[in-house]
């Protein structure tokens, strides 16, 4: 039997990306339970892929009982009703089995990861302070995406001096704005920046300098949209709403590395139960970014535990 429901997790605060504010997580539940046991997955809606809560509910809903893994890639689309039914098939058949979603994958147990922290898009003023408040962190991720950003990200760069930082423009730039602080981005440590261009007018990054490595991330979704980023990206964005689930993200992990690019483990704002999966596929990333849990003020009951190493995997009680 599958069921989905819907879960509400508040915000520790506002946040704010170039396409709008949030102040809860909105998120999907998805239980499947065969011969008394249970396994679940989480998944997070996100209009920009033209999703949402009722239109993937109902994708779910459609699926015929007794689906496996591997049938469910072929008969459901990458996106996130697939990444909540394979997340919740990997729980239950590691409980099945009595091993761990490691174990089944192949992989050698996991450790923690090192996470960045995301500090989302707000006045020079608060970013600053917000960035003060967590220079101690091993990585900060920015969220930017308008032209008047310099003052932004010196801002944060005064809060935290010698943190790492990466930026994440969610499409907001033109090739000209992004050209012209590029070279800043570099001076300023910057180590990274993800989507500085709309994923249907990236073009111009295969023409023009990148300083710095150039991560896709609303412009790679699962194995198939990697032809599209050659010559234009350094790094691949696998997040688990996108790829459509653990399997696929594997199989995209390990294409996009034969191919080149680097790794980078992301996440929409979801809650422990969302990341848990995704811990297995960050092992060894260049960078990863797992902190949906830390931006909410409410969790699962048994959530992912956080400290000085990073993000530690789940714990089989949460999942997997």
């Amino acid at each position: 039997m599958i069921t989905v429901s819907q879960d509400t997790f508040k915000l520790a605060q506002a946040f704010t990306i170039s396409r709008g504010s949030r102040t809860e997580a909105r998120v999907l539940t998805v239980r499947i339970t065969r011969d008394g046991v249970t396994g679940w997955g989480e998944c997070v809606p996100y209009a920009r892929y033209g999703e949402s809560l009722e239109s993937v509910t109902a994708q779910i809903e459609a699926l015929p009982e007794g689906i496996d893994r591997m049938t469910l890639q072929e008969v459901m689309p990458s996106g996130a009703a697939r990444n909540a039914v394979d997340c919740a098939l990997w729980d239950l058949e590691a409980k099945q089995a009595g091993k761990r979603a490691w174990e089944l994958a192949g992989i050698a147990e996991p450790g923690p990861e090192i996470t960045a922290y995301t500090l989302s898009l707000d006045t020079p003023e608060n970013m600053e302070a917000e960035a003060r408040k967590n220079a101690f962190r091993p990585l900060l991720k920015i969220k930017l995406g308008t032209p008047d950003d310099m003052p932004r990200l010196e801002a944060v760069r005064r809060g935290a001096p010698d943190t790492p930082i990466i930026i994440d423009a969610n499409e907001g730039w033109t090739a000209e704005v992004y050209s012209d602080l590029a070279p800043h981005l570099v001076t300023l440590g910057v180590k990274l920046v993800e989507q500085p261009l709309p994923a249907d007018d990236d073009d111009p990054l295969s023409e023009i300098e990148r300083p710095l490595p150039v991560c896709a991330d609303e412009a790679a979704h699962d194995r198939a949209t990697l032809p599209k980023l050659k010559g234009k990206y350094d790094v691949v964005n696998i997040k688990l709403d996108k790829t459509g689930g653990l399997t696929e993200a594997f199989e995209l992990r390990k294409q996009a590395e034969a191919e080149g690019y680097g790794i980078f483990i992301g996440c929409m704002v979801g809650s422990s139960l969302a990341m848990a999966p995704a811990t297995l596929v960050a092992q060894g990333a260049a960078f990863t970014d797992l902190d949906g849990p830390l931006l909410l003020a409410e969790d699962r009951a048994q959530p992912l535990l956080f400290d000085e190493e990073g993000v530690h995997p789940p714990e089989a009680s949460l999942w997997g």
